[in-house]
């Protein structure tokens, strides 16, 4: 039975398909192929089903591409925004991903609190501990 369990695992390259879920992209009953990456980007449909978007062919191109998108310059011929605007849409970031954090109730934050003052106090007195019988170490040996 292990010689068939390692022979199988060994064939599929470690991976069974129970093991290749929803988030790799295979399905559970297409058993011949390995889960693999496939280099590819996934991205996701407004309806919640996964669209496959193949890589760009030229890397130099993709970079350009990127960092074109990534700056919001498209053309390559805009002049650079105002200190001011940048810093007002920095904030305006700022505010926005405020709103999406999910705040500690009071409970919470005086549990989370609790644990971080104990685990603080033990820790202090671990290494007291350790410092005092170091010291006592020393002067015995030296004495």
């Amino acid at each position: 039975m292990s010689e068939e369990r390692g022979k199988r695992l060994s064939d599929t390259g470690g991976f069974t398909p129970r093991d290749a879920g929803p988030a790799t992209g295979a399905t559970p009953d297409d058993s011949s192929a390995v889960a693999r990456p496939s280099g590819k980007r996934v991205a996701r449909s407004s309806d919640g089903g996964r669209v496959s978007v193949a890589k760009d062919s030229d890397p130099a191109g993709s970079r350009r591409a990127r960092s074109a998108v990534a700056t919001g310059d498209v053309s390559g011929d805009k002049k650079p925004e105002n200190i001011f605007k940048r810093l007002r849409r920095y904030f305006r970031e700022v505010i926005a991903e405020l709103r999406k954090v999910i705040w500690p109730n009071r409970k919470q934050l005086t549990t989370y609190t609790i644990v971080v003052v104990v685990f603080v106090a033990v820790m202090t007195a671990f290494i007291f501990g350790l410092d005092l019988a170091f010291v006592q170490g020393v002067s015995w040996l030296f004495g």
